[in-house]
């Protein structure tokens, strides 16, 4: 009997109620003689293997293992391959049928009996069972009761000698199947099965469920190099594409088969038909048709994806199965946050869909709690629509199936299901990206496959606060490059979408000019923001809050790009017009004065900076409390003012009182609670407190590694930080090899122009100079010099002090007359462009006396050092630490004058070596 004929019976039965057989039913099989037996005999059509198959030697190997197990039930008898719909599990079953089944005939051993069974209905269990006690002569057979005879099968296979394989293919409802899983010895018996389901029914009791997965790369390539070639058509296959089309594919056995066949139905090479499959309006229906199943699948792509969503409509319960899967299939395939889908903004709209349980209550849906998403789920998982480890790991779908889920929602339902997915992804995002890097990093991917999926729902009629969110988490991640290509990307869609002049555009804009900045891209960041400011001025007024942050904005890029004087002028406006506007004690005006302060630091006004942190710590006490985290900041400030003004001791502690502050009031991982951390470690250097500071730099550093990751730009200021306390120590070398360590790291993911990459390679030059490197510290800073005089201009701050640095090398080498002839240009540079009163500026006149009395021009430093502690007695008070270091370089310098003018009977006139000045080398 024949499977066509099989398939016949089970037609005439429908209606026949066999779901109620059980494992309790036994039948007596009394010893008897089988007679007239032809051996070895097959029952049901074993399925023909694809063209090119491939052997899928991982999953055979995951077959065999399972085959050679003692299970805690006992022996293994059963695997069942388990694997979403076109994974191929029917032909890795049908491989190692026809395997088995071929090996008896060649060598009069293997099988005596192989039973291959459409399983997907009890029925055809049943009557494939019954076909296989006629053929071998069992009592109750070919008396037309299949149930009698297919119960005397299976206590056959329970007690025969005979070597057999019974494969079940395709299960649907395992309960139904467990009343007719064969038992037997496992030495000559063997179940093999094959579903989409996962349910514990399938394991245990001496079976062994086995995941069938996808395609290894290697096998999707191996795959269309073969099929493409035995049709002739080889020219079809470009090895430089198929990669790629196989990923776009999914790894999926039954795509790949289509899709070839489609390749060779059309002449259409791997690169077109790539570019085709990746077309917006494209569809599967087009690109995977029926009539492309030449390997003989028996079922379109897209239905064989989707064939257990019925099912699982009907067994859900809930009634959220499917609006929960539309939700699911507009996410990264590769896996998303499970909790997304028990947000308030889920809930909300599956409540919105789900039909009333009563007709008098049409107008009031049920609410969903969470225990309905969690049941509507585990029927995705339970029929394989989706696959999950474990209750708290990602949500997985195939690509494809997400792809056929996708084309079936109803266009007019699409902007409602996206707004939803992307309402849930904000709602799901940790404020600091740093307290859970891997769900901020999902939730990235996710946005962006959101929008991709769904475009332009996000733009219309305005901006999704998840698109923004997604440039915030790269530049907290310090992924500089990454979210300047993507804010570059936002900025274009808003123009294509707004226009260019609407507000959100303008902010995209602000955003990309601030990622400019963080990427070291300076000049690029201040023309933008020009743009910004001018445009905001034009369209919404110079008062509007939008225009005054852009004016804010400016001042920093301006600071950026070390005019200082630029910086000052525009926040100075910024301050005035936010008294004006919002009055002396917003929050607003209290950030523009502290930022103002920051500019009169910059301009070396020391005192008016100090004086203006006081007035907004007084402001912010008193408005918003001592702990409020804004009056935390401004304790930080004053801290740093008091430590410009030289008064070590005020600013150590109040970075003691701020890190105690923010660490119980943030813990002790915040990232404001590290800064603080990190400048009072600076405090401690600066009192003389070297132990400290280094051992509270190495927490520093620590911390950093183990919450932003090696090589976040945080992680590796706190690495250079710790390498001056290293070199302020003594250990030179472990402070050299550890800025060597930086350099590298910046190098590499920032680039070699980036203004942090400037610095570590200034710092490296320092840590050579006190190694004594002299050559290689030179060699440094010329490259530094000349890389900032390209990047940043021959007048920038930071181009000055590199000038300086150089000319502190070129002493060390003994090149004085180059070194005296820097000093004078940083000294007349630095007075053209800070004043000759500016801090910089006096420690550039310091540092021509050192040249100047290498030059043996004793009387000349003496001048310029007397006038620099004059100066500094009169700007910065007698005590302050910078005015000591002045009066002892006035000391020493009149001493080396007084050498010269006393007599002497040598030769020569020895002078004094001076002690070393104040230099201006870089420090983080």
């Amino acid at each position: 009997m024949g499977l066509e004929r099989l398939q016949t019976q089970q037609r005439a039965r429908a209606g026949r109620d066999v779901t109620q057989i059980t494992t309790d039913v036994h039948v007596q099989v009394p010893p008897m003689r089988v007679p007239e037996v032809s051996w070895p005999v097959w029952v049901g059509n074993v399925p023909k293997l694809a063209a090119a198959f491939q052997p899928r030697t991982a999953a055979r190997a995951a077959i065999n293992e399972a085959r050679n197990e003692q299970g805690v039930d006992g022996p293994v008898l059963s695997q069942v391959l388990a694997g979403d719909g076109g994974v191929g599990k029917s032909q890795l079953a049908a491989a190692l049928a026809r395997e088995l089944r071929d090996q008896g005939r060649e060598q009069d051993s293997g099988l005596d009996l192989l039973v291959w069974i459409n399983a997907a209905e009890p029925d055809q269990i049943i009557t494939a069972y019954a076909e296989a006690a006629e053929q071998l002569r069992l009592t109750g057979s070919g008396s037309g009761d299949d149930t009698t005879a297919a119960v005397a099968f299976l206590a056959w296979l329970s007690a025969t000698g005979r070597r057999w394989l019974v494969v079940l293919d395709d299960i649907t409802d395992p309960e139904a199947v467990d009343a007719w899983w064969p038992d037997g010895n496992p030495r000559n018996g063997r179940v093999l099965a094959t579903t989409r389901r996962r349910d514990a029914l399938l394991s245990g009791q001496g079976r062994r469920l086995i995941h069938c997965d996808l395609y290894t790369p290697a096998e999707a390539t191996a795959y269309l190099h073969r099929r493409l070639s035995d049709a002739g058509h080889p020219q079809l296959f470009e090895g430089g594409t198929a990669g790629e089309l196989s990923q776009a594919l999914g790894l999926l056995p039954l795509a790949l088969g289509h899709a070839a066949a489609y390749m060779i139905n059309k002449r259409c090479g791997v690169s077109a038909y790539l570019s085709r499959f990746q077309a917006t309006d494209s569809k599967l229906a087009d690109l995977l048709p029926p009539e492309a199943d030449t390997e003989g699948y028996g079922r379109r792509v897209t239905t064989a994806l989707l064939l257990s969503l019925d099912a699982v409509q009907a067994a859900d319960t809930t009634q959220l199965a499917r609006p929960l899967l539309q939700l699911i299939a507009l996410m990264d395939p590769l896996g998303h946050p499970a909790g997304l889908w028990t947000t308030p903004p889920v809930q909300d709209h599956l409540r919105t869909l789900r039909p009333p349980r009563r007709r008098w209550l049409r107008r009031r849906q049920p609410a969903v709690t969470e225990e309905d998403i969690h049941s509507a789920l585990d029927c995705l998982r339970t029929y394989a629509l989706v696959a999950q480890d474990s209750a708290q790991a990602p949500i997985r779908m195939h690509a494809l199936t997400a792809r056929a889920v996708r084309e079936t929602i109803e266009h007019q339902a699409l902007p409602a299901i996206a707004r939803t997915a992307g309402d849930a992804i904000l709602s799901l995002w940790p404020d600091l990206d740093h307290q859970d890097r891997d769900l901020s990093a999902a939730l990235r991917s996710n946005t962006m496959l959101l929008d991709q999926h769904t475009y332009p729902l996000l733009w219309q009629p305005t901006t999704h606060g998840c698109v923004y969110r997604v440039s915030i988490s790269l530049r907290a991640v310090g992924l500089y490059e990454q979210v300047v290509e993507y804010d570059q990307s936002v900025v274009q869609r808003t123009i294509d979408k707004l226009g260019p002049d609407h507000p959100h555009t303008l902010g995209a804009r602000s955003n990309l000019a601030n990622s400019y900045s963080g990427a070291g891209r300076i000049q690029e960041a201040l023309e933008l923001r020009e743009r910004v400011l001018a445009d905001r001025e034009r369209l919404l007024g110079p008062d509007h809050p939008d225009t005054v942050t852009a004016r804010s904005n400016l001042a920093n890029s301006y600071s950026g790009a070390g005019r200082i004087q630029e910086a000052l002028e525009l926040r100075e406006r910024v301050l005035a017009d936010r008294e004006r506007l919002l009055g002396p004690d917003h929050p607003d005006t209290l950030g523009a004065r502290g930022n103002l302060a920051v500019s009169y630091s910059d301009a070396g006004r020391v005192q008016e900076a100090l004086e203006l942190c006081e007035g907004v710590l007084a402001d912010r006490e008193r408005l918003l409390g001592p702990d409020h985290p804004d009056t935390l900041s401004a304790r930080s400030n004053l801290a740093n003012s008091h430590s410009d003004a030289g008064r070590i001791q005020e600013a150590l502690e109040l970075r003691e009182r701020v890190l105690a502050d923010r660490e119980r009031l943030l813990g002790p991982d915040h990232p404001d609670t590290l800064g603080t951390r990190s400048n009072l470690a600076v405090s401690y250097s600066d009192a003389g407190r070297i132990q400290e500071a280094l051992e509270l730099r190495e927490r520093v550093l620590a911390d950093r590694e183990r919450l932003l990751g090696p090589d976040h730009p945080d992680t590796l200021t706190a690495r250079g930080n710790l390498a001056v306390s290293y070199s302020d120590a003594g250990r030179v070398q472990e402070a050299l090899e550890l800025d060597e360590r930086v350099l590298a790291d910046r190098e590499r993911l920032l680039g070699p122009d980036h203004p942090d990459t400037l610095t570590a390679r200034s710092h490296l030059a320092v840590s050579y100079t006190v190694a004594g490197r002299v050559q290689e510290a030179l060699e440094l800073d010329e490259r530094v010099l000349a890389d900032r005089e390209r990047l940043l201009g021959p007048d920038h701050p930071d181009t000055l002090t590199a000038r300086g640095n150089l000319a502190v090398s070129y002493t060390d080498a003994g090149r004085v007359q180059e070194a005296l002839e820097l000093d004078e240009r940083v000294l007349a540079d630095r007075e053209r462009l800070l004043g000759p009163d500016h801090p910089d500026t006096l420690t550039a006149r310091s540092n021509l006396a050192v040249s100047y009395t290498d030059a043996g021009r004793v009387r000349e430093a003496l001048e310029l050092l007397e006038r620099v502690l004059a100066d500094r007695e009169r700007l910065l008070g007698p005590d302050h630490p910078d005015t000591l270091t002045a009066r002892n370089n006035v000391a020493i310098a009149r001493g080396a004058v007084e050498a010269l003018q006393q007599p002497s009977t040598a030769t020569t006139t020895a002078v004094p070596a001076s002690e070393p000045f104040s230099e201006d080398q870089e420090k983080p």
